[in-house]
């Protein structure tokens, strides 16, 4: 699967559809989330259309393992990579509903800041 003419991502990813881009290769596009769950919230997405985690095979590894190292990339890029102390970020990929995956198109959060229940009085 390269393209799917229905999918919110590969729409983002083709340009279609405005965002917010943080970075953007020939494999890769990260951009803001619209509904951002932490102070920092980047998706990274790949931009050949595979819809969930649980779809990726044997020969989806390299790319996998390079979303992987994209992420750690643009969390310094972001200022909120693991530099010691209490800095870091969370890195989740949702697969399936029970997942709470929303848009089926594989992708990556890079969340950064208080977590919710930190924010709270």
């Amino acid at each position: 699967m390269s393209h799917d003419p229905n999918c919110l991502f590969c729409k983002i990813a083709a340009g279609e559809i405005p965002s917010t881009k943080v970075h953007e290769d020939d494999e890769f596009v990260a951009f803001r989330d619209i509904r951002p769950a932490a102070e920092t919230h980047v998706l990274v997405i790949p931009r050949r259309h595979l819809p969930t985690l649980s779809a990726a095979g044997d020969a989806d590894a390299p790319m996998l393992g390079r979303l992987m190292l994209l992420v750690a990339r643009l969390a310094e890029q972001l200022g909120v990579a693991y530099t010691g102390g209490e800095t870091g970020f969370r890195t989740v990929i949702n697969t399936g509903p029970g997942g709470g995956q929303e848009v089926y198109h594989l992708h990556a959060h890079i969340l950064a800041g208080p977590r919710p229940w930190q924010r709270m009085g």
